[in-house]
Order: structure tokens, then C-alpha cells, then sequence
């Protein structure tokens, strides 16, 4: 039975590629030879002219917040927009919550 397949992304290029997991393999976009990173398996890659998207995806990213499979189902929250990016990063520096905590958050209190 082959591995089972999660995403890497290209976030210079807005591009993502499935390909199986493995943790000690390096993989490199075959377009500008920059490093891809590990998105996860429930990942789903917006459209490449969706700017917006992409930004919060690297944001999401960034902040350690995946997009991997869960036992109940997908992945749980996470922001769509640079609005509720912003929100929330706010709410983090006011709280003290860590980033990736409050972005995971599907309502702020």
C-alpha cells in the first residue's frame, strides 16, 4: 500500500504540491528552488491570484498552525481573512495568549 499523500507549499510561488510525507526529506519547489513548507493533510490551496489568501496562509503558517486531519474530522478553525487574522492577533498581544492559540480560536471572547 503506497503512503498516504499531505500538501507542501510554496508560498513565494502560491503553489502547493502533494506529495508523501516524510519529516527528514527536505523538499524544494521545482519552480524557483525555494523550500517548500508542510501544510498538512486537510489542506486545501486557495487560488493563486487570491493575494488575500495566501497572505494569511503564510500568516497561519508562520504562526505553527497546520492543516491536519483530526480524529472528529478537518482541522478545526482557522481564519479566512486578513481581518480575522488581524483580530485575533490583537486579542493575543492583549491577552498574552500565544499567536497560534488565538488564531485557532473561532471566537474571541
Amino acid at each position: 500500500m503506497p503512503a498516504a499523500k499531505t500538501s507542501y507549499v510554496c508560498l513565494s510561488c502560491r503553489v502547493s504540491y502533494k506529495q508523501p510525507y516524510d519529516p527528514w526529506r527536505e523538499r524544494v519547489c521545482p519552480r524557483c528552488a525555494g523550500a517548500l513548507m508542510y501544510a498538512g493533510s486537510a489542506f486545501a490551496a486557495p487560488p493563486k491570484r487570491d493575494r488575500a489568501a495566501w497572505r494569511t496562509l503564510t500568516v497561519l503558517l508562520h504562526a505553527g498552525l497546520g492543516f491536519h486531519k483530526t480524529c472528529c474530522g478537518g482541522p478545526g478553525f482557522r481564519p479566512r481573512s486578513l481581518r480575522e487574522v488581524k483580530e485575533r492577533l490583537a486579542y493575543a498581544r492583549r491577552s498574552g495568549e500565544p499567536a497560534a492559540r488565538a488564531l485557532a480560536r473561532a471566537e474571541l471572547p
